[in-house]
């Protein structure tokens, strides 16, 4: 769970504060909010100044503050959570057993758990502000003609309760099915007020829909099932059932369109609710910050942008500087110049090397998760658990590792983590162990060695082979192209290759006639094959940050045209453009698998930002826009620069403009 005691000092200083704000801002909005549900949820139209005067009443009433107070709780509890559970790297579950097991995982029946509990609240705090038949559990019953007064149970008022559980488990779900718990970040940056102005129609008319939706399926629920918490409800607390009344379990009590339109009104200040905590917690978690370049003094040396990039625990941290980086390399002269400046004494361009390394580090580890990725679908026609000590990753890792070294061994090597968490926290405080490479690093995620992971998820697992790979590493193009007949390759580029296959596919084998699968065993492996484009958005899941990265080095490149005047920027240019066209070629190899190109489906309306799954296209017009920004500033310089026959002849096409 959240950890209060967090050493970190991005986490005391900015992130804890920005959360708070967010916070206080869901709790003043409550006064605004709740005035609005009093005067819908009474709504009269035949009796419309009798209506006024009765809410203006109610406004000051007792009962009204005191439900205040609980909202204002049910807010704090939200705005917590948000800030345990939530991530900049999205949970991509890539089978329908890994997406059970995310449901299933204690850290999610934790969430489910509370969001239950805190919609019991809610709704019972908007059935006290409706009163008249919904404001008490119990009341008098009518059927009894003797003198002594008996309590019933009021179903009307139970039904709310329920209800506010029910929404509260279904947004707890669709949490993560949607991925409510993924933080993105904006690509046009706006001023807090601008962002939530503009946001604020969307999140009114997906609340109304998704409680629209929730209520008819929770009046589906409750009309087959719905006797069953009524008769324990009434045993516990020793309430009589009413028999004159009609229950709310069959046709003519659920036919009801003022119980009907008072629990939509409900529902959807409710989810309006926690709606509008998620958005004001991204709003403030995601906005810029800006980070010193460089410090005179030895202890500030943690708070500078090339340290902090280097971060790879804390990915909220690693993320928003390279968000600084971006925007560094494009709008300030005056911090490109301290990038670019070298050290006293000594005359070292440490800024420059950290900054460059850690953003070529990003991109070889991309590349090399696309290409092992390739040779997994290749050889088995669909993606399966890669053995850790197969001589497939080794040779991989090992070319991976060698390709770009050249002109940069004088920079430290910077020791990357070795070890896997297997059920990792909050990605905002707790350890990943894997960095940034692999988007395993967000809560939900199922063990890795559990029945219920999938080979997709072990996949994605760094081994040891990528773990030990040194921070300056990507894949030259002999090592894309000379390979074997792919799954995606067609008959030309297996003769180009140098097949003799006429045909790209592998000849299926047949099984044994004597092996008959079960009835169980084929279901379960049909539960186990990958969802449609779920493996592919998993590979990009944290392209947000190589964005960044492209856009950070290839402006802070383009710049060190006129400002770098020590030329430190030339002498890692190769094996920037080297680690830029290798990245080029294994993308477009991803592309031409299958589901790869294809795009989402676009949905109406969802609270969850789902633009994680178009990350792999804006990094592919980002990579090839980063090599067009180089090539039209360096021009013809670029003939002289040492990379290998390939690629001087792949970036020949950027520079006539062709590719």
């Amino acid at each position: 769970m959240f950890s209060f005691s967090q050493s970190c000092w991005f986490i005391r200083k900015v992130v804890r504060w920005r959360a708070l704000a967010s916070v206080v801002w869901s709790v003043l909005l409550l006064l605004a909010t709740t005035p609005l549900l009093i005067f819908l949820i009474r709504f009269s139209l035949f009796h419309p100044f009798q209506w006024i005067s009765e809410c203006f009443v109610l406004l000051t009433a007792a009962s009204t503050i005191f439900s205040l107070f609980l909202l204002a709780g049910v807010v704090l509890v939200i705005g917590f959570f948000n800030l345990e559970y939530y991530t900049v790297v999205p949970s991509i579950p890539c089978s329908r057993v890994a997406l059970l097991a995310c449901v299933l995982h204690p850290r999610q029946c934790v969430h489910s758990l509370v969001h239950c509990t805190v919609g019991m609240v809610v709704m019972w705090c908007s059935s006290v502000l409706t009163g008249g038949r919904y404001q008490t559990l119990g009341s008098p019953c009518t059927h009894r003609e003797s003198g002594a007064q008996e309590m019933c149970l009021n179903e009307y008022h139970l039904f709310f309760l329920l209800a506010g559980a029910f929404m509260g488990y279904s947004h707890s779900f669709l949490g993560v099915v949607q991925n409510l718990n993924y933080v993105s970040f904006q690509i046009i940056q706006q001023f807090k007020y601008l962002r939530f102005k503009g946001s604020l129609p969307r999140v009114v008319k997906c609340s109304a829909v998704q409680s629209l939706y929730s209520l008819r399926n929770y009046v589906a629920l409750y009309f087959f099932f719905g006797h069953i918490p009524r008769a324990w409800i009434s045993n516990i607390l020793s309430l009589q059932i009413d028999g004159t009344v009609h229950s709310l379990d069959s046709l003519a009590g659920l036919l009801d369109f003022s119980l009907l339109f008072h629990l939509w009104i409900s529902g959807t200040f409710l989810l309006f609710t926690w709606n509008i905590t998620v958005l004001l917690f991204r709003i403030y978690v995601t906005e810029p910050y800006r980070f010193p370049v460089q410090s005179t003094f030895s202890e500030d040396t943690e708070q500078c942008l090339p340290k902090v990039l280097m971060e790879n625990n804390i990915l909220i941290l690693k993320f928003l500087a390279l968000q600084d980086l971006a925007l560094l390399s494009q709008h300030s002269p005056s911090r490109r110049q301290e990038v670019f400046s070298l050290s006293q004494p000594g005359g070292h361009p440490h800024n420059w090397n950290a900054v460059s390394k850690e953003c070529l580090f990003l991109l070889s580890e991309l590349t090399q998760r696309l290409v092992a990725h390739q040779e997994t679908v290749a050889s088995n026609g669909r993606t399966k658990t890669l053995s850790l000590s197969s001589d497939t990753r080794t040779s991989s890792s090992s070319s991976v590792s060698s390709a770009v070294m050249s002109g940069m061994e004088d920079l430290p090597q910077t020791p990357r983590p070795t070890t896997v968490m297997r059920t990792p926290g909050n990605v905002f405080l707790k350890s990943s162990g894997r960095g940034l490479g692999t988007p395993l690093t967000s809560p939900f995620t199922p063990d890795l060695d559990s029945p219920l992971s999938t080979p997709a998820l072990r996949r994605l697992a760094p081994g040891p082979g990528l773990q030990q790979s040194p921070g300056f590493s990507s894949v030259q193009s002999p090592h894309i192209i000379r390979r074997g007949p792919k799954l995606w390759s067609a008959s030309t580029d297996s003769q180009t290759n140098g097949s003799t296959s006429s045909s790209p596919f592998p000849t299926p084998r047949s099984p044994p006639p004597e092996h008959k699968s079960s009835f169980i065993t084929q279901w379960l492996q049909n539960r186990k094959e990958q969802l449609p484009e779920a493996s592919s958005q998993a590979l990009f899941a944290d392209g947000q940050a190589h964005i960044w990265a492209l856009e950070g080095l290839s402006h802070l490149v383009t710049a060190s045209f006129t400002e770098d005047k020590y030329g430190v920027v030339q002498t890692t240019l190769p094996s920037i453009l080297s680690c830029m066209l290798s990245l080029q070629e294994a993308v477009d190899r991803h592309f031409k698998l299958p589901h790869a190109s294809s795009k989402a489906v676009k949905t109406s309306c969802i609270i969850g930002d789902s633009s994680y799954k178009t990350l792999r296209f804006a990094l592919r017009a980002a990579l090839k826009t980063a090599i067009y920004r180089i090539t039209s500033t360096f021009g013809e310089h670029l003939n002289a620069v040492c990379i290998s026959a390939e690629q001087q002849k792949r970036l020949q096409q950027f520079m006539e403009y062709k590719e």
